[in-house]
């Protein structure tokens, strides 16, 4: 792999890293989930458009590529990202809904061949059997398991919908680099947001809410996280940034247990070191190809 590919799975362990505290920050501020979603996207998308519009050195070049196919294209993966995620969230069992999330790094791998004609390399399905395993493991091990009925149905369902929307999302990126990621990300993210808001009402009470871990969640680690993630899919195959995307999956838990106190179950410890064993083994692997 070139040096760059290196590059880019740092970029992408670091904005999965970066991520990890957001379930946390969310369960912290007791905000109940459709004005979560007009929050937290309605923020993320004033960072990234104002970094946009700070940074932008041609900003009238930048608008016309972002307004062409792929720019809306990957506006709104965002924006039906971050919508359906809440929704799942809302009115179904987390376990199926996170399950379905789990199928990004298969869903990258087929679009990038499909797409672009990229082909996925025996070491990456490797890690991505390995990985899906762990955090099958890790998801069954919750406490209450998983059901097998309609709203489990729709929870997956919503949960495969997310993963569509970020796999394709990184491929697209990755597919058109000239367009301005900050650009492209917050004006879906703004568009997630009016919805959030436009379902809340106007009348979005503050009662019982702890509004700093949102606004640090919405405004530092969304914006960060997700510009990472999105640029390491210019550096390394978008497969690549969907298996360390699921960090998050394990390592957010965690958090929430240093925070509220909802310790992991140990088939979830199980299940998170076989994620993490795995991840770090494909890392090294790469890192000797590279140097």
């Amino acid at each position: 792999m070139a040096r760059s590919g290196f590059y880019g799975l740092g970029l992408a362990t670091f904005g999965a890293l970066v991520l990890t505290p957001d379930a946390m920050l969310m369960r912290l501020s007791g905000m109940e989930a459709v004005q979560m979603l007009g929050w937290r996207s309605s923020l993320m998308a004033l960072v990234m458009l104002g970094a946009w519009a700070v940074t932008s050195r041609a900003k009238a070049a930048d608008l016309r590529v972002t307004f062409g196919l792929g720019g809306i294209a990957i506006a709104l993966c965002q924006a039906v990202n971050g919508t359906l995620f809440t929704f799942g969230i809302v009115g179904s069992p987390v376990t199926p809904v996170l399950l379905g999330v789990a199928t990004v790094p298969v869903l990258s791998a087929i679009l990038a061949r499909l797409i672009s004609g990229e082909r996925t390399s025996r070491a990456t399905w490797a890690t991505i059997v390995a990985v899906l395993i762990g955090i099958a493991i890790a998801i069954f091990g919750k406490s209450g398991g998983v059901g097998f009925d309609a709203s489990s149905l729709r929870g997956a369902l919503f949960g495969l919908g997310v993963a569509l929307c970020l796999a394709l999302s990184f491929v697209l990126i990755r597919r058109f680099a000239e367009v301005p990621i900050p650009l492209a990300v917050g004006l879906g993210a703004g568009l997630a947001g009016t919805i959030g808001l436009v379902l809340t009402g106007s009348a979005q009470s503050l009662d019982g809410i702890t509004v700093w871990p949102i606004v640090l969640t919405s405004a530092v680690v969304l914006p960060l996280s997700f510009y990472c993630l999105s640029l390491a899919s210019r550096h390394t195959a978008a497969a690549n940034v969907s298996l360390l995307l699921l960090l998050e999956t394990v390592l957010g838990p965690l958090w929430v247990w240093l925070a509220i106190g909802e310790a992991p179950t140990p088939l979830m410890l199980v299940g998170g070191a076989i994620v993490i064993g795995s991840l770090a083994l494909y890392l090294l692997w790469q890192r000797r190809r590279a140097y």
